[in-house]
């Protein structure tokens, strides 16, 4: 990767990053399931009930790697939520694979999706 490629991939929005994700995802195949935001009166909202407030932004099913991700995306400089933090232990711990992924990660993210990487189990996010 040369250093302009680099620098494009970093500075990447959190949204262009996601349609990239959803875009691998599905040529190495996964089902992707994402819940967008709607506007409305008060501005952006996505909805959610019970304890959904922080669910992660992607759910990926792959049948034939029999493995289900949950991730959340970032931008380089984005933040995870203390929600959305909850949500990515509350997975693991329960033996999920949960992930927060950014830019930077994505020979990470291609190795994952392609099946070349096996999953780490970690005691906390």
């Amino acid at each position: 990767m040369t250093h302009s490629d680099q620098e494009r991939t970093i500075r990447q929005s959190e949204t262009a990053f996601q349609q990239q994700v959803i875009d691998l995802a599905h040529y190495t195949g996964w089902v992707v399931a994402h819940f967008r935001a709607a506007r409305t009166e008060k501005g952006w909202r996505t909805p959610v009930a019970a304890d959904g407030a922080g669910f992660p932004d992607l759910v990926l099913v792959n049948r034939s790697q029999k493995r289900v991700l949950y991730v959340e995306l970032k931008s380089e400089d984005g933040k995870e939520s203390p929600a959305q933090m909850g949500w990515r232990i509350l997975l693991t711990e329960a033996g999920a694979e949960a992930y927060c992924w950014r830019p930077k990660d994505f020979d990470m993210i291609q190795e994952t999706l392609q099946g070349a990487l096996t999953p780490v189990k970690e005691d906390k996010p």
